[in-house]
């Protein structure tokens, strides 16, 4: 049941929702534009909100999905971390499309949603800040993201959960080395900024 579990949320997690809208609507892969990332972000600097939006509602539904279930229907809180970190890998390697997918942002934020409300919204407030001040997406959002394992441990203290969260800041910071370079190479889109085909 546990195995099962775990690869229904790989599969949830890996369904490729940006790479699949922007087929439906625009027969582009978003794999070949911008940043190549089938998330959010990318998303919007191509095809803009209207897509966008449902992108992030959606990716963050795959890590909250498997969180909820497994907390509340199963009574696995243990189970619950798995199947997040689950659904972030097959957000990022998505074996539908070759395992080239996102970043892993809003999946985890989505597990982490349901597993640790208020670290998230402090983090996600911090992220917004500095995304208002600096403008680039990737610094916000690793920046915001790379204090959340402490917002765990002060507010959770809970060791397994800020195992989980220092699993996922690892795989985020993977995920954007190359926003990490355009960062250092002065390169780096700022939010707002369109991209073409």
């Amino acid at each position: 049941m546990k195995v099962l579990f775990v690869v229904a949320s790989y599969l949830v997690g890996a369904i490729p929702t940006g790479y699949l809208l922007i087929k439906i609507f625009s027969r582009k892969d978003i794999r070949n534009i911008g940043s190549g990332s089938t998330g959010a972000t990318n998303v919007l600097r191509y095809a803009g909100w209207r897509i966008a939006i449902p992108v992030m509602i959606f990716d963050l539904f795959k890590g909250f999905l498997p969180a909820y279930i497994a907390s509340r229907v199963l009574n696995a809180p243990n189970l619950a971390l798995i199947g997040v970190l689950a659904a972030t890998i097959g957000h990022c390697y998505p074996v539908y499309i070759k395992f080239r997918g996102g970043k892993g942002v809003a999946t985890s934020a989505g597990g982490f949603l349901y597993l640790a409300p208020l670290p998230l919204i402090i983090s996600l407030s911090l992220t917004l800040l500095l995304l208002l001040f600096f403008r680039y997406v990737s610094l916000a959002t690793l920046i915001g993201f790379s204090l959340l394992p402490l917002w765990i441990l002060l507010l959770e203290r809970n060791q397994k959960l800020f195992i989980l969260s220092l699993i996922m800041l690892m795989i985020i910071l993977i995920r954007h080395k190359d926003n990490i370079r355009r960062l250092v190479a002065g390169t780096e889109r700022k939010f707002g900024e369109r991209i073409n085909d």
